[in-house]
């Protein structure tokens, strides 16, 4: 058995080695009049979401079982140091943490979509936090093409079908070598007119009642 050297870390981590820049925060108004706030995750917020993500491992229901074993792993890993370029966006309601999404930079002009969980369902809240991760993709990161995979009949038709994206060719890393899309940053500014929403500046206020959410009861695991 071969044993770690004190060294073992500096040669294990990695971060980000490509430019990066911060999500700004927005407001988006639900057709209830919920107040939805997306924002990034800190690294430091990683065991809360964690937390949040553990109680839909077991259910099988629309396939949270498997987005939630994938999304925890991307997440942990992120948090080890283990996987590159990462980021997460959060989306909070009334103090609540209702859902999470990730994507990842294989380089400075291709993304990789990952995972998106809504933890609330109605109001279109992952809808609104995938539209959030690919704003941040495209328009703050520069990224050309976003390579998009699903798990279930529910991202057929809410990523897929909704956006309109074309198959790509090669595999998709986030899920074995499963069917593959794109969204390239010409279709995207195509589509933002009906699909990304959100308001800039998070009034203060707001912002500062997000910094500390409630890890809610998903509404799937209520259901089971």
């Amino acid at each position: 058995m071969h044993e770690l050297t004190e060294d073992s870390e500096s040669i294990l981590r990695v971060e980000w080695d490509i430019p990066g820049k911060p999500y700004p925060a927005k407001v988006v108004t639900l057709a209830s009049g919920e107040k939805l706030v997306i924002r990034e995750a800190s690294r430091e917020e990683v065991p809360l979401l964690l937390d949040a993500i553990r109680p839909v491992i077991p259910v099988e229901k629309d396939f949270y079982d498997l987005v939630g074993s994938r999304l925890y792993a991307e997440l942990l890993g992120w948090y080890r140091y283990r996987v590159k370029n990462h980021f997460a966006l959060v989306g909070i309601l009334n103090g609540e943490l209702v859902g999470i999404v990730n994507n990842r930079a294989r380089n400075l002009k291709e993304h990789i979509s990952l995972h998106t969980m809504a933890f609330r369902r109605g109001g279109r809240i992952g809808a609104h936090l995938f539209a959030a991760k690919h704003e941040h993709s495209i328009e703050v990161l520069g990224a050309d093409k976003i390579f998009v995979t699903v798990e279930g009949p529910i991202g057929l038709r809410r990523w897929i079908y909704e956006w309109a994206l074309e198959p790509w060719p090669l595999e998709h890393e986030a899920n074995g070598g499963a069917r593959n899309w794109v969204l390239t940053k010409e279709h995207y500014s195509e589509v933002k007119p009906r699909l990304v929403f959100g308001e800039r500046p998070v009034p203060e206020d707001l912002l500062k009642s997000t910094l500390k959410p409630k890890v809610i009861v998903p509404d799937v695991v209520k259901q089971k």
